[in-house]
């Protein structure tokens, strides 16, 4: 397993993330998409970690039972497993998240909508670190940048988790670059390190990162993770072979689009040998200011086969055809905006 430092933090990760949240019984409602049971979720985990993958994700909005019942499976999951002993605690890097919640075991009344509050993050901290079972986790992501509270009643919350010893760093998810940066200077004049990790989109067919978000953390040295690599699994999806397992009706929307290129995207995978999923992490892998792809598999293998994804060395002539498969916005931001075309030689 190869390991990154996360931004300019002095903490290694793998470059692979056990993404979790698929861990928790199922459900349509949001935050009840999970798929994979306790049984299988420890054993993954076990997996995982034997593999030399030390960074966990999950979010408070994860796992379910359903449309009638409280998120936060997927952390209880996590926490049955370190409760198990054997060194699993002590090896993992933990990542949870709160904002998102739209139903849980704490009661917040008028205050259930997603927000980052200082009266919700406290709440929802203490609630997270009792399902995970643990007194800390290394880093506590809001998960998406505050759009009514101001960042001083933001770091108000966020600074009291580091300085009480209930998370080592804050990260953010979903941002804008202005936003983020907006963020850190707040947190400057409050001499606190502020965002230090981005959890964004980022894959072949959501380029956008690559205008202002990938430069703007290489810059500020903010280490940027991946989730849903796969795009919900569209990107993990060899159309030229039949389905092994059938995708949401979003993501068959989604395939049912792109399917040319998808296409292509096959053929390309099949000339290099590897998988359409392990190609897509390796591509990612492949951009030094990703700091970590996050993987959702539901079984051994997918687990096995992605992991595998960080071994791959993609050729330039596989890069390239990638880009004409997928082409990106067009460079970094201001120039990618300049929209000169041909008369610039584009």
């Amino acid at each position: 397993m190869q390991y990154a430092y996360l931004g300019r933090t002095g903490m290694k990760v793998s470059r692979i993330c056990l993404g979790a949240g698929n861990f928790g019984g199922g459900g349509n409602g949001y935050g009840n998409w999970g798929s994979v049971v306790e049984k299988d979720a420890h054993y993954l985990m076990d997996m995982a970690l034997e593999a030399g993958i030390n960074f966990f994700d999950t979010a408070d909005a994860y796992g379910g039972h359903g449309e009638g019942g409280y998120c936060g499976l997927s952390e209880a999951i996590i926490g049955t497993w370190f409760a198990k002993g054997g060194g699993r605690r002590e090896r993992t890097i933990i990542s949870t998240k709160s904002g998102h919640l739209q139903k849980d075991n704490v009661y917040d009344g008028p205050n259930q909508a997603p927000n980052i509050s200082l009266y919700k993050v406290r709440r929802h901290v203490k609630e997270s670190l009792k399902r995970l079972q643990t007194d800390h986790v290394e880093l506590y992501l809001m998960h998406d940048i505050a759009k009514r509270t101001t960042w001083d009643e933001a770091w108000e919350a966020y600074e009291g988790l580091v300085r009480s010893g209930q998370a080592d760093y804050i990260g953010s998810s979903n941002g804008a670059a202005w936003e983020i940066m907006k963020a850190n200077e707040a947190a400057r004049r409050r001499n606190f390190m502020g965002i230090v990790n981005e959890q964004h989109v980022y894959n072949p067919l959501i380029r956008e990162p690559e205008l202002e978000i990938l430069p703007m953390a290489r810059d500020q040295g903010i280490g940027i993770t991946i989730f849903s690599p796969l795009y919900r699994g569209v990107l993990g999806v060899d159309v030229l072979e039949p389905a092994k397992r059938p995708l949401s009706d979003e993501a068959q929307r989604v395939t049912e689009k792109y399917r040319p290129q998808l296409t292509e995207y096959a053929k390309l995978c099949h000339d290099i040998g590897e998988s359409v999923g392990a190609v897509t992490i390796a591509w990612q892998l492949a951009n030094p200011d990703i700091c970590s792809s996050i993987i959702g598999p539901c079984t051994k293998e997918d687990l096995a086969d992605l992991i595998h994804a960080a071994d791959i060395t993609l050729s330039k002539a596989a890069m390239d055809r990638i880009d004409e498969i997928f082409p990106g916005p067009g460079g970094e931001a201001p120039w990618a905006y300049e929209g000169w075309g041909e008369l610039n030689g584009n």
